[in-house]
């Protein structure tokens, strides 16, 4: 039984994750900034693009949602729960004038 055993300290990790953020701009691309820190912490490249990963979706949550979108979000469902209603008020006439119209072409 091969038991995997955890290298890295979570302040090492949050440390080289921290690294690759402030020296993007160093590197000509972000895979070469994460295999030039992989090697100075003394991991591979693949196990920091990872923990990268792993950090940009705890940052990307549900909590992290700006003012600006859930003002936005606010604003779509009010326009939905208007256009549902004048979907409802349209679809009343039309049952309404076809009836007219039914009871018009029964009398001639």
């Amino acid at each position: 039984m091969n038991k995997t055993t955890n290298k890295f300290s979570p302040e090492v990790r949050d440390r080289a994750v921290r690294m690759v953020d402030e020296h993007r701009a160093d590197y000509g691309s972000e895979w070469a900034a994460m295999t030039s820190i992989a090697g100075k912490i003394g991991c591979t490249a693949e196990t920091l693009r990872r923990w990268c990963r792993e950090e940009a979706s705890r940052r990307a949550g549900p909590a992290a949602q700006s003012l600006g979108d859930k003002d936005r979000l606010k604003a779509l469902e009010r326009e939905v729960k208007e256009l549902r209603r004048a979907n409802e008020i349209l679809r009343k006439a039309s049952a309404y004038f076809a009836q007219a119209e039914l009871d018009r072409h029964g009398k001639w």
